[in-house]
């Protein structure tokens, strides 16, 4: 069994052995509570960051949908940091020991009785659901979903499901997966360059120090990737705010999204919204410059 504290790479971590298996589940149903204050100062950053041009936060004003990504940020000791930027693993997240991480996709409900507003304090309580095996083409994958209830002092405020991946490191024959074509036509459309500047911004925003979102020379020569990484939740809020643009009266009651495919800093992307007759639903999507589905999410609006 591969410990927190054993490091191995490339080709050895491939498959995880029973015993290992064996261990990481017994992270299942494990939780956490923690708690913060929805200050100011993290909405007027990401609204600049975003390019909108918001009127200044004020106490009471409602957090928009997946703002909260700014709050209950991890702050581990810069001694507990591994050598991807993530901090080591094996406190409240279980130390698989495959290499690369992603936040896979995830599926949010907010109460529209109860927003989370500027100037609450409010609690996350965080729980492991569920931790899942499987045996992928390129080796080992493990699916690890973790569950949160956000309150403020009235209550609930919203739910949320997050799916975490890990796989194992690159290697140069691994089976590259088929890209999947986007759709072409949208009413809602919008293209966005995703440069090096705007993705340190997102990332000191949400004290995200993952290598691959900044450090070009770690993401193309560790990581074999061919540029920086556009983060999967920037992509997410950027399709929340289309419809935020789109549909500025508009109450988002649910959002689902799935990450289907890297996006990088290296092109402009697009984003692409088509909401339901009825205009109760928005589908929503990714596309990269050639065309490619990156990433493909559902707005449920009151």
């Amino acid at each position: 069994m591969i410990t927190a504290n054993e490091t191995k790479t490339g080709a050895e971590l491939r498959i995880l052995d029973a015993d290992t298996l064996t261990h990481l589940q017994g992270w299942t149903g494990k939780s956490e509570t923690v708690g913060d204050d929805i200050t100011t100062a993290p909405v007027r950053g990401l609204s600049a960051t975003l390019d909108r041009d918001d009127p200044a936060p004020l106490p009471g004003t409602a957090l928009p949908p997946l703002w909260h990504w700014l709050y209950f940020l991890p702050q581990y000791r810069q001694s507990d940091i591994g050598p991807d930027g993530h901090a080591r693993r094996g406190s409240f997240l279980p130390p698989v020991p495959l290499p690369r991480r992603m936040w896979a996709g995830g599926r949010l409900q907010w109460l529209q009785d109860n927003p989370l507003r500027l100037g609450d304090v409010v609690q996350r309580t965080s729980r492991i659901a569920s931790i899942e095996h499987k045996a992928g083409r390129t080796g080992d994958l493990l699916f690890v979903l973790v569950t949160h209830e956000v309150h403020n002092a009235r209550g609930l405020a919203l739910t949320e499901e997050h799916d975490i991946v890990y796989r194992p490191a690159a290697q140069p024959d691994d089976p590259v997966p088929p890209p999947v074509a986007a759709e072409q036509s949208a009413v809602w459309q919008r293209e966005f360059m995703p440069d090096d500047v705007l993705l340190f911004r997102y990332s000191a925003l949400t004290f995200n120090g993952h290598r691959i979102h900044y450090d070009r020379q770690y993401v193309t020569g560790v990581e074999g990737y061919p540029g920086l990484i556009v983060h999967g939740p920037l992509i997410a809020t950027l399709l929340v705010d289309l419809v935020r643009r789109q549909a500025p009266g508009a109450f988002i009651k649910s959002f689902s999204f799935k990450a289907v495919r890297p996006t990088f800093d290296l092109h402009p992307f697009r984003l692409s919204g088509q909401p339901s007759a009825d205009g109760k639903t928005v589908q929503l999507w990714a596309k990269d410059h050639e065309g490619w589905l990156t990433m493909r999410a559902t707005a449920e609006l009151a």
